[in-house]
């Protein structure tokens, strides 16, 4: 599967810019804030239905202006799917398929499946557990819909848990019944959950060492792994044993909601003893295990993006990452950095094409 052209419309600092790209590797360069990363965000769109940086879609209109639009072209299996994305301001977004819209969002997750690999990624070794959780559910609902279905309910059953917590608190009436029911609908969609987490932990752990293994050539020793309550107990079990901690605290302390991911290297956390550099080797190395996760399980290669990859990788590790992506195991790859030269110089030392975009003010010059 590849992007073969690109058209946006009032979108961020663009006020109107179409492209055609190469199968293979796409470049765009120049200054910080010339718009780079927003080429990629308008891709990220196309795929996933959403910014990569910011969840509210009016923030991403030009100033202005009322509304974006984004449009792609994809070949996907010999087939043109034309995607597009467009938003006005305080209306609903639209969202097409071949002219077609949308019912559901969720039902375009997957078809064009995506990886992003950007120096915001750094949350999820530095921030709470919620980004790690967010990691997982993103790699998992691109290639089973039915597990973003199966979150939505967990978290609305999460919600009315908490809200029957709290309501219990405030008028000190205590129906355990009520409780009951929301106990099994919780620990019902909460057990599918953790089944389908744990069975692709142990799929994308062992691909994520490979990975890691190549960029540091195996001199580094680090460790990926799934924490849950639910490795510990029954769900149900655990619901019942909290429930008075819950009452006091008016909210649910255990369940899938809780899901963490460790890291770590030579046996310490990542977060305080990886540098820089090891530190955006592991993101990369989970990016790359994502990719390869979803391309095993679509049957096809997804696109790959790199927004500013060069950053605090030192000359070694840039040559093996570029020459990995640019290898027969990936697919189209679109790349942005601030230096021609340095891209040039790259792709030269492996003697791989890529195809230059110049990108000046919101201006592309190919």
């Amino acid at each position: 599967m590849y992007l073969q052209q690109l058209s946006v419309i009032n979108f961020k600092n663009y006020e109107e810019a179409e492209l055609v790209f190469s199968e293979g590797v796409n470049a765009f360069t120049g200054n910080n804030g010339a718009g780079k990363t927003n080429l990629l965000d308008a891709i990220h769109y196309l795929s996933l239905c959403k910014s990569y940086f910011n969840p509210i879609d009016s923030q991403q209109i030009k100033q202005g202006t009322d509304f974006f639009i984004i449009t792609g072209v994809f070949n996907k299996n010999n087939q043109t799917e034309a995607v597009a994305c467009s938003v006005k301001r305080n209306q609903k977004k639209q969202f097409k398929r071949n002219k077609k819209d949308y019912q559901r969002l969720a039902d375009h997750i997957g078809l064009l499946p995506l990886v992003m690999i950007s120096p915001y990624d750094t949350s999820i070794i530095t921030d709470g557990s919620e980004e790690r959780r967010k990691f997982i559910d993103n790699v998992i609902s691109q290639t089973d819909n039915h597990y973003l279905d199966e979150l939505i309910t967990y978290n609305k059953v999460l919600a009315n848990r908490n809200a029957l917590l709290k309501l219990i608190a405030d008028t000190g009436r205590y129906d355990p019944g009520l409780l009951e029911v929301l106990d099994e609908q919780l620990t019902a969609s909460g057990n599918r959950i953790f089944e389908r987490r744990k069975a692709f932990m142990e799929n994308f752990t062992e691909i994520f060492n490979r990975h890691y293994g190549f960029l540091s050539d195996g001199a580094e020793q680090v460790e990926l792994v799934y924490e849950s309550q639910l490795l510990q107990d029954d769900f149900a079990v655990l619901l019942k044993k909290s429930v008075e901690r819950d009452r006091v605290l008016e909210r649910t302390t255990m369940g899938i909601h809780k899901d963490d991911l460790q890291f770590g290297i030579h046996g310490m956390p990542m977060k305080k003893f990886g540098s820089q550099g090891q530190q955006k080797s592991f993101l990369i190395a989970l990016k790359l295990a994502q990719y390869t996760f979803l391309y095993q399980q679509k049957g096809f290669k997804p696109l790959l993006l790199l927004d500013d990859i060069f950053d605090k990788l030192d000359d070694d590790r840039v040559t093996k990452l570029m020459k990995m992506v640019s290898n027969n195991d990936f697919g189209q790859v679109f790349i942005t950095d601030t230096s021609v030269s340095r891209v040039e110089n790259v792709f030269n030392k492996i003697a791989v094409g890529v195809k230059l975009f110049k990108v000046t003010g919101g201006a592309i010059d190919a």
